[in-house]
């Protein structure tokens, strides 16, 4: 078998120009297929995971015509290796005599790509599995970089057809849902993700602040898309400008109170944490409070609450909020409560999750929500995770 070391099998010159010497839509499969030759692999297949986090969709799948129903090119993230694969973001190793599977994590900065799949004619070693594990972090920082350039990655993301309102809502999301950022981690999830139309998550990890957001516009479809596009992009206008908190918030409620009709509104909170002091500083517009996991201990977060973006005409007051290592922080939307969502118990299901990474948490949590509305969510249903790990960030990270 060629010598698994990555610098000496896959250099970084040779890297760029395999990846640049295709069409975008064909990178991730030409890195994957120079993995399996070096390897000697006889089967090689990239799968992306798609945006119900229920399945991944294989990428050299023909685009074109009826969603890809055919069992080859798509695998459900059920309890198999492809599901352990992501979960556990560990190597999975399945016998297949006379050949092994191998089932890899594509993973980047916490987001959960996919899953790469090889057949090798022996079981791999420990050199062997590492070189995977670093050439599949090199494949999912190929995805990231020329999913732009082309629709072939969004259109495997996707197990149905989206709405219009969905369509212009999923720009107004970070490209990644998860993200490893040394002090902290966090990731957020969305529940319908083909047919939303009001609620929205952002975050943004600068040299010594993470700014992040929760918002739920009022109204659904088209409408509430809209609404959702105008305070999305005064909130993000205010915060590159380098405003503070509290003037990004007044800014954005004055950007609807201009341009959005009456009754409008748009509840949320936005947070900026500082890396170095660990204080996170939050402005509540009439949102849901928070919950805080401290020492095993759930709590609803005392906040002061002023009214909703559109609404309010005023200043808005700024919580402050010192976090120590280990806190889990859980932001959530109405829809986590409204209707059958009420059924969930939703602090159990924050302590169930307690011990898992915030990628795993929000997606049991909302998945909670879909099995107790059968699928039939009259609402969205949002929740954004994060860990702040503050001093104790060198010593692990959460499964």
């Amino acid at each position: 078998m060629p010598d698994p070391d990555l610098p000496d099998s896959l250099d970084l010159r040779n890297f760029l120009a395999l990846v640049e010497s295709v069409p975008p839509s064909s990178s991730a499969d030409a890195l994957a297929q120079e993995m399996g030759r070096r390897l000697g692999a006889t089967e090689v297949r990239f799968w992306i995971a798609d945006y119900s986090g229920r399945s991944v969709v294989a990428t050299d799948t023909p685009v074109g015509g009826e969603r890809v129903t055919r069992s080859a090119g798509r695998r459900p993230l059920d309890n198999g290796g492809y599901s352990e694969a992501l979960r556990q973001q560990e190597i999975q190793v399945v016998s297949t005599q006379p050949d092994v599977r191998v089932l890899a994590p594509v993973t980047s900065r916490g987001e959960s790509v996919g899953v790469l799949e090889m057949v090798l004619p022996t079981e791999p070693t420990v050199e062997v599995c590492s070189y995977m594990g670093a050439a599949c972090r090199a494949l999912a920082y190929v995805v990231a970089g020329n999913r732009q350039f082309t629709d072939s990655y969004e259109w495997g993301m996707r197990s149905t057809n989206f709405s219009l309102a969905a369509e212009i809502q999923r720009r107004l999301l970070p490209s990644a849902f998860s993200c490893e950022a040394g002090l902290a981690t966090l990731a957020a999830w969305i529940e319908p993700a083909h047919s939303i139309g009001g609620d929205t998550f952002d975050f943004s990890v600068d040299r010594g602040e993470l700014h992040l957001s929760v918002t739920d516009a009022v109204g659904h479809d088209l409408q509430g898309a809209m609404l959702a596009t105008l305070l999305v992009g005064a909130l993000r206008n205010g915060r590159r400008r380098g405003l503070g908190l509290a003037e990004q918030a007044e800014e954005a409620d004055a950007a609807l109170r201009a341009y959005a009709e009456e009754s409008q509104f748009v509840t949320g909170q936005v947070v900026r944490i500082d890396l170095e002091t660990g204080v996170a500083s939050i402005v509540n517009a009439g949102h849901p409070l928070p919950f805080r996991l401290r020492g095993g201990e759930l709590t609803e977060l005392d906040l002061d609450v002023d009214l909703p973006f559109g609404l309010a005409d005023g200043p808005y007051r700024v919580t402050r909020l010192p976090l120590d290592p280990g806190d889990r922080l859980v932001f959530v939307t109405d829809g986590m409560f409204e209707r059958e969502a009420a059924l969930v118990d939703l602090r159990a299901e924050i302590m169930r999750t307690a011990d898992t990474h915030p990628r795993n948490a929000v997606h049991r949590l909302t998945a909670a929500v879909v099995d107790a509305t059968g699928g039939e969510h009259r609402d969205d249903a949002t929740v954004l995770c994060l860990d702040w790990h503050g001093a104790d960030a060198r010593s692990g990270r959460l499964r």
